[in-house]
């Protein structure tokens, strides 16, 4: 046990001096290390919402757009199966009161209309293995869709996952600095952002649903009836962005699943706008409908609103087109963030904001650091006058540790909050929990006339069990935390975790090698514990 070639101590002295000199950036503010040269290293710990301020928000999902969406996206998959070979005539399809309906012209063909009808609406479909929709017939002619409440609850868990997964993705593509963004119940989304004190631009971007369209307008439509809000059966109408309204055909030519990329531009007068690349299905419809359409205005909407709507000048066959309008380049770069990362499945309402002011989160970080002051010295006092030479090891090993954890934190890019500031306090104190148990073992065997040697060799030998034991249901403890915690709770476990690891590399190792050290030296035949 007390066997360390120099080779070992060599590696142990080298790697604790790297982590040390890692742990450096953490105690400068990110102003100072943007002025270091580009060759320095500079991993740091970033700063909470509850230490570095920020913005707080509360979304909660509209789940009633789940419903609707679910009952067009069938009325539409219904129309599109009974066009497909062997073709099978119905009446108009209706959406009411939750149901989606329709009737045959010839009732002789029910079988095959069911069988069509289970092929898009599966029998036992889903995570769940549920029923996603019931099919009945009636009167003979008539299929009645209905959603069943299985099938509605999977629709709502995977659009607020996904939603969760765009609003992370537009957030990073900010660049603001480690956001947290959690599911909150079933249909509500936390959103936090370290150092961003005005929500707006935020509100604005992660509420944006973005979705993409361009369909025809139609050109012929009674303008005066336009306006009124009255369009032909074939046609929609939408507001426009300037002002007024437009009608466009009910049939959508391009949708934002197309979209390959979207990125802020500026177009020949120099004005800030975005330009669009369409996959290559896009590309293709795209081609196909400007050369068919020549001439004639197409409208491009986002979120049911015509941003634009250009003539189509000449076919475009590049797969590429640009939306102009009245955009700042802020404006316009959030656009093709908001595009680019996918429309919200579902659209969201803040129902709690919060601004935390900096000057908060510096009291708290004086407060975090003046209660680690307090249980650094507390705990080094205690175990030098305990155990003199031995609580002067255990004392080097817990300021290692705490530089250490900082390294470590600062390489992980970690973020730390209040809580984690909690467990790194409990961590210091916890710390020299190791060294208590070995050098009241090497106590013990003293009084059992061990000799110097023998007595420091057991005590490391027999307590590093006893240690790793307790350790580990330290860090199963920690581990289910980070695996169901989230938010403030994972940040502790995470410190927590990091804390276990390294105070017990330094509390047995890291204090081994110094007492192994000093017995080569010194050849004591007496200690003082």
């Amino acid at each position: 046990m007390l066997d360390f070639p120099r080779w070992k101590i060599t590696t142990i002295l080298v790697g604790i001096a790297i982590m040390i000199a890692l742990s450096v950036p953490s105690f400068f503010p990110k102003s100072a290390r943007d002025h270091w040269p580009s060759w320095v290293p500079k991993p740091a710990i970033n700063l909470g919402l509850d230490l570095a301020g920020g913005s707080f928000l509360l979304f909660e999902a509209d789940t009633d757009d789940v419903r609707q969406a679910r009952l067009t996206q069938m009325q539409e998959q219904v129309r599109a199966e009974m066009r497909k070979d062997p073709k099978i005539d119905i009446g108009d399809i209706s959406i009411q009161g939750g149901k989606v309906s329709f009737m045959l012209r010839d009732p002789s063909k029910v079988d095959a209309a069911r069988e069509k009808l289970l092929a898009i609406t599966g029998t036992g479909v889903g995570t769940t293995g549920q029923r996603q929709w019931d099919v009945a017939v009636v009167n003979s002619s008539q299929f009645v869709l209905t959603p069943t409440e299985a099938g509605i609850n999977e629709a709502i868990e995977t659009a607020m996952n996904d939603a969760r997964e765009i609003i992370e993705t537009r957030i990073n593509a900010l660049g603001t600095v480690e956001p947290t963004v959690i599911r909150e119940g079933a249909n509500r989304i936390v959103v936090q952002v370290p150092g961003l004190q005005d929500p707006t631009a935020l509100k604005a971007l992660v509420g944006k649903t973005a979705k993409l369209e361009f369909r025809l307008v139609d050109a012929n439509a009674d303008q005066n009836a336009v306006q009124a809000g009255q369009a032909p059966p074939e046609d929609i109408v939408l507001p426009h962005e300037g002002g007024g309204k437009v009608a466009v055909q009910r049939q959508v030519m391009i949708t934002g699943d197309m979209l390959i990329d979207a990125k802020q531009s500026y177009n020949q007068q120099g004005l800030p706008d975005v330009t669009l690349q369409l996959n290559g299905a896009g590309a293709k419809r795209f081609a196909k409908v400007t050369q068919e359409n020549s001439g004639k205005p197409f409208a491009i909407i986002i979120d049911g609103v015509v941003i634009s709507a250009p003539n189509i000048n000449e076919p475009i066959l590049g797969g590429s087109a640009s939306i102009s309008g009245g955009f700042t380049v802020e404006s316009a770069n959030n656009l093709a963030i908001a595009l680019r990362s996918g429309k919200l499945p579902v659209d969201l309402k803040v129902v709690q904001e919060s601004t935390v002011s900096p000057e908060l989160g510096a009291d708290s970080i004086r407060a975090g650091i003046t209660a680690s002051i307090i249980a650094v010295v507390a705990v080094i006092a205690f175990m030098i006058l305990t155990y003199g030479r031995f609580g002067l090891y255990a004392t080097l090993a817990v300021i290692i540790n705490v530089l250490v954890i900082l390294a470590v934190m600062g390489l992980m890019n970690a973020t730390l909050t209040l809580p984690g500031i909690a467990g790194f306090v409990l961590t210091i104190g916890t710390a020299v929990d190791a060294n208590v148990l070995i050098n009241e073992r090497i106590r013990e065997e003293r009084r059992r006339g061990r000799s110097v040697m023998q007595a420091i060799e057991l005590g490391y030998k027999e307590a590093s069990r006893t240690i790793f034991e307790a350790n580990v249901t330290h860090a199963i403890a920690g581990l289910i935390m980070v695996i169901l915690g989230s938010g403030p709770i994972r940040g502790f476990a995470i410190v927590l975790l990091i804390g276990i690891a390294t105070s017990v590399f330094t509390a047995v190792v890291f204090t081994r090698m110094l007492v192994t050290i000093w017995l080569r030296r010194n050849r004591p035949t007496e200690i003082h514990i």
